[in-house]
């Protein structure tokens, strides 16, 4: 069934509409006009740091450092530049649904040093205003498609979002923290869901962190034993 539909539906490629193979949704072309982050990267964020990979060592960047983060590791897959740039907005804002399956195989391939399984894959929620205009939460059909590649449980809504926030654009990084504290909180049912298990937060872009951060503290108001967030895309000064 799935080869007479791959016959009648082609793989083509999410970013130039290219006839491709497999399941990672660019051609040949765009992948090397797409940043992947790879090599040496902060094990906190996901950031890519100059210098040789070092094994068995949790390297931070200076961000990192400065700023003491309510998680224990991440990862991110692209960074929010040139062409990866573009299809995170065509996800975000432009009802791209196609590239969720796979932006959900790239996000489940980045994540896989820090995978469990027994681990809880939880989306950072979205204000009901905002899913009403856009229809949907990118980063919670991220965080289905990679738990679904990963087989790993998958609990959308143990987090709310009951305040609307600021747009962070144009923000300094004190103003976003600013902005998001207090913006996420457990689901008064759902987030008993959390006490005593390991979470894995996913979102579609990591800036400063002002919104992970409020949903991990979230998480370990839940009583999450270890929380741990994955980024489609991560913002970094002068990449």
């Amino acid at each position: 069934m799935q080869s007479m539909l791959k016959l009648v539906y082609p793989e083509r490629c999410v970013s130039c509409d290219e006839l491709v193979e497999g399941m990672f949704g660019l051609c040949g072309k765009c992948w090397g006009k797409t940043p992947f982050i790879n090599g040496t990267i902060c094990d906190t964020c996901g950031a890519p740091l100059l210098g040789e990979e070092e094994t068995n060592v949790r390297l931070k960047c200076d961000d990192c450092m400065e700023n003491v983060r309510p998680w224990s590791r991440g990862r991110a897959v692209i960074l929010y530049k040139d062409n990866a740039r573009r299809l995170v907005l065509s996800l975000k804002h432009g009802d791209r649904l196609d590239l969720v399956r796979p932006a959900g195989n790239w996000l489940a391939q980045s994540a896989a040093p820090i995978l469990s399984r027994d681990m809880l894959v939880v989306p950072v929620p979205a204000h009901w205003t905002r899913l009403l205009t856009r229809r949907y939460n990118q980063a919670a059909m991220l965080a289905q498609a990679m738990a679904k590649t990963e087989r790993l449980q998958y609990v959308p809504d143990a987090l709310v979002r009951p305040r609307k926030t600021k747009t962070h654009d144009g923000m300094t990084k004190a103003a976003r923290f600013e902005n998001m504290e207090g913006a996420i909180i457990p689901h008064p049912k759902r987030g008993a869901l959390l006490a005593g298990r390991k979470v894995l937060l996913v979102d579609d872009v990591m800036t400063s962190g002002a919104t992970f951060s409020a949903a991990a503290m979230a998480c370990r108001e839940a009583g999450a034993c270890d929380v741990l967030t994955l980024a489609l895309a991560r913002v970094v000064k002068d990449a």
